[in-house]
């Protein structure tokens, strides 16, 4: 098997059908070069549900905070609705996809993140089901959500459990977003950033809220697989396809 792709979905394309039957068209074409997993969130309709329902929601630093209250929403919004609504679409793209959650197999195992409430820290664990479906030509699509030692349901951000599962399979790391990558002051497309180089627009403000995370996420898996991770827009087909035969395309994040 040759090596693995992580994509992560999230942002405006999990908002519109339309949106999504573009993507999965780009994904059906990249899974002929190579085996993919999709992880996905859905901040945006976990945020409307919550409203819906009267529950205030807030973010720190581009994180969710989660009250334990909160978790069945999240849980049904990300592991059913989202999930659902991705494996159903990906299903008529001719893609053989497979719903799962962060702790399906024990893949990514979490610790809690007590200073966001019921959130959870991701850490690869166990490739053996993920490794099962790849060779068996399926296509896993996780949900951010995971399980606390004891049980617990735990909301996690998607960037970060795709690079936990980018770890857990030695893959390379695509982060999607709606914009072409990461920016710099002026609006302008980075086309690498080294780890001297994200601390710099750290420091002076460049990069912030879910970017900054974004950031994070890729530099941690930059550091632990020291394999290609990149964050790019889910719109551009071509720098999707040239990002998964190894091209650049992007930002490109190295060590």
């Amino acid at each position: 098997m040759s090596s693995p792709l992580i994509i992560k979905l999230g942002g405006r394309v999990l908002q519109s059908t339309e949106h999504l039957h573009q993507l999965l068209t780009t994904v059906e074409q990249l899974a002929r070069l190579r085996p993919l997993v999709l992880v996905h969130g859905g901040g945006d309709q976990v945020q409307e549900v919550l409203t819906q329902l009267g529950y205030t929601s807030e973010k720190v630093g581009g994180q969710r905070i989660t009250p334990a209250a909160h978790i069945p929403i999240v849980a049904g919004v990300l592991a059913g609705d989202v999930n659902s609504q991705l494996v159903a679409l990906a299903q008529q793209h001719q893609l053989n996809a497979v719903g799962l959650f962060l702790a399906a197999g024990q893949s990514i195992s979490c610790d809690i993140d007590h200073s966001r409430g019921s959130v959870g820290i991701p850490r690869p664990n166990d490739a053996t089901l993920l490794e099962l479906l790849l060779d068996n030509n399926f296509l896993p699509i996780m949900s951010s959500i995971g399980i606390s030692p004891t049980g617990e349901r735990l909301n996690v951000n998607a960037d970060l459990a795709a690079a936990a599962v980018a770890q857990l399979l030695h893959a390379d790391l695509i982060l999607l977003t709606d914009v072409p990558g990461i920016l710099d002051q002026h609006g302008e497309l980075i086309d690498t950033i080294d780890a001297e180089h994200a601390d710099a627009l750290i420091a002076a403000g460049t990069v912030r809220d879910g970017m900054l995370v974004k950031l994070k996420a890729a530099l941690q898996a930059a550091q632990a697989s020291r394999r290609s991770i990149a964050v790019a827009g889910w719109q551009d087909a071509k720098a999707l396809t040239r990002l998964a035969k190894g091209e650049a395309a992007g930002t490109r994040i190295r060590l």
